[in-house]
């Protein structure tokens, strides 16, 4: 095998590509691009006395090297296309020993649209397709509780159904607008409402002070409801403005990004600089992890974050480290977004202290964090000896009624919050649990390529579930940590007393039975218990339309049995609904296709 890399090395073109290593069980282990392939791999190898890595080279890139067996590559064009596919092939596959950070949330903006005579703020996330459109963001929380403030303080117009009407409403008697739908507002006027309203989403320190001002008058007068909600809201929008002190001299737009990989948590921060001032900042934990790689870190982060056409694209990007593939990425987003944009790090002068406001705050965070919260996923990967920290995790469940409108439902948890967006709900045919986990199963390592593969797999059921998810990773060549988490069978039956339920965990080691109280079972069931929740849920609401369609078929003169019959035979309504008359006569009767089909 050795001989085998020796010569693919050795036989390498001088072009740009990408390469991928495998090891002996043809797994991937890595995933890398070069802007000259021959050069680039043969750093990795010395040639005498024989045939060995590079001892110079980091611990993360030796250990892998140590475990290769062979080589594949792919020639590209130019270095720029083979960053492109680098990346995409680290998120499709995530290579065992490539860093995979997650962090794919789109961000609202707040937008105006000048085209209209008397204009109003409103939230996206996507470029609007028209002219003379202002965006203002993005806002990673808190873009809702500032557009409603900015309501709540400029007499503006409120709704978008306010303009079709020809007279004044409610809005305007309690001088929350100015009614221009009868013109009791010049547009100039109007115009210069918008201006402070817009002066106050780039400066939301005035906003506050003008919230703090009415929550107090609402409190004097007692209404104290209302106050509460002004206190919340003003808190919100102080996270917002995070060093909005440090406001630069000039009016560029800028994206800052600063990356903090302190074990066990990292840290990913951004800063959005809009007309020089701080408008917002974002915070994302990552697992920490020892091969963690700080070019690949960036690269993936900025990658992602202008993965498609955003509101704004800014002409600078300020980073808190100096990486490889600085100047390649710059050039990928020129071609991207058809403008010149600039990926900087600056070492003196205004942008300097940004980057170190922003390192500071990154690490008030993971302060703040490591104070607020047990690292329940380190230990739950020492307890049960998981390759890796589980960054993310999808859990699998079932759920039917005696064979009727069978489903399962998968979630995904990751750092800390449920990933709604990542659920996906499944329509099975299997009329048994373990032939439902594995069309579920199948199904989800099929998509891989499209949606990365988590770092853990968790399924409701006992071992044997638990050895056929692990068959169906061993037979697609992948390596997944997966756990089953089972009640306690007491004669047979599940033991679910209430507070003291024994679930057992079953892993590639062993069998836990953990106290009821244990910190890790209890996160264990909660990821199980999500699974159940969510395809008990799909279960109601397909249980529901079966019924609906039942119904029908009973009035049309179908009896149950038949219709049992036909869903026996087709499986699903929708495929009864698809059928050809003579495939309903085979199934049924040719009187019964008669009614169904005509």
């Amino acid at each position: 095998m050795q001989n085998s890399l020796l010569q693919t090395v050795q036989t390498l073109p001088e072009e740009a590509g990408v390469y991928q290593y495998y090891n002996s069980n043809k797994q991937l282990l890595y995933v890398g691009k070069a802007k000259n392939l021959k050069k680039r791999l043969k750093s990795y190898w010395r040639f005498r006395p024989h045939f060995h890595p590079n001892p110079s080279l980091n611990r993360r890139i030796l250990c892998m090297l140590r475990q290769a067996t062979s080589l594949k590559y792919i020639v590209l064009d130019n270095e720029i296309d083979a960053l492109i596919l680098e990346n995409s092939l680290i998120k499709e596959l995530n290579p065992k020993y490539n860093i995979l950070l997650r962090d794919d949330k789109t961000y609202p903006y707040i937008y105006l649209d000048r085209n209209q005579k008397y204009p109003r703020f409103e939230l996206t996330r996507k470029v609007i397709k028209k002219k003379n459109i202002s965006y203002y963001g993005p806002f990673p929380q808190g873009a809702k509780i500032l557009l409603k403030s900015i309501y709540e303080l400029f007499s503006l117009v409120q709704k978008k159904t306010c303009l079709q009407g020809k007279k004044a409403c409610l809005f305007y008697q309690i001088k929350k607008c100015s009614a221009p739908c009868e013109e009791k507002i010049t547009k100039e006027a109007y115009n210069s409402i918008v201006l402070k309203a817009q002066d106050s989403i780039l400066k939301p320190k005035n906003l506050i002070e003008a919230l703090h001002t009415k929550m107090v008058n609402l409190a004097t007068a007692e209404r104290f409801e209302e106050a509460r909600e002004l206190r919340d809201n003003i808190e919100t929008l102080k996270a917002l403005s995070t060093g909005s002190h440090l406001d630069l001299k000039s009016n560029d737009n800028i994206d800052l990004f600063a990356i903090i990989n302190n074990s066990p948590k990292g840290v990913i921060v951004k800063f959005f600089i809009r007309e020089g001032k701080v408008i917002s900042s974002s915070f994302s934990t990552f697992q920490s992890r020892d091969f963690f790689d700080l070019n690949e870190a960036y690269k993936q982060t900025i990658l992602e974050f202008y993965n498609k056409k955003i509101p704004q694209i800014p002409k600078t990007i300020l980073v808190a480290d100096s990486f490889y593939d600085q100047k390649e990425l710059s050039q990928l987003l020129k071609k991207r977004f058809s403008q010149q944009i600039k990926i900087t790090h600056p070492k003196q002068g205004e942008k300097f202290k940004l980057i170190q406001l922003a390192l500071k705050n990154a690490n008030e965070f993971l302060k703040k964090r490591a104070n607020n919260e047990a690292l329940i996923e380190e230990k739950i990967a020492e307890l049960f000896e998981l390759n890796i920290i589980p960054s993310r995790v999808e859990s699998f469940d079932n759920s039917h009624i005696m064979g009727v409108a069978t489903v399962g439902a998968m979630v995904v948890y990751s750092e800390d919050e449920w990933i709604t967006k990542d659920y996906r709900h499944y329509s099975l045919n299997s009329g048994d649990e373990y032939g439902q986990m594995r069309e579920m199963l199948t199904r989800r390592v099929e998509n891989f390529s499209k949606n990365s593969m988590p770092d853990l797999w968790i399924l409701d059921g006992g071992e044997t579930l638990r050895k056929l998810a692990v068959k169906l990773l061993k037979n697609a060549n992948i390596e997944l940590d997966v756990i089953a988490i089972a009640k306690e069978k007491i004669d047979g039956k599940a033991h679910r007393a209430k507070g003291y339920a024994k679930d057992i965990i079953y892993t590639h080691q062993s069998v836990f039975t953990l106290l009821p109280s244990d910190k890790r079972l209890q996160w264990v069931q909660k990821q199980r218990d999500e699974a159940h929740r969510t395809a008990l849920k799909y279960h109601q609401k397909k249980k529901r339309q079966e019924d609906t369609r039942s119904r029908l078929l009973e009035k049309k003169g179908i009896g149950l049995a038949t219709v049992k019959k036909l869903i026996n035979y087709f499986g699903t309504f929708q495929a009864i609904e698809n059928a050809t008359y003579n495939e309903i006569s085979v199934a049924s009767s040719e009187k019964i296709a008669k009614i169904l089909k005509t």
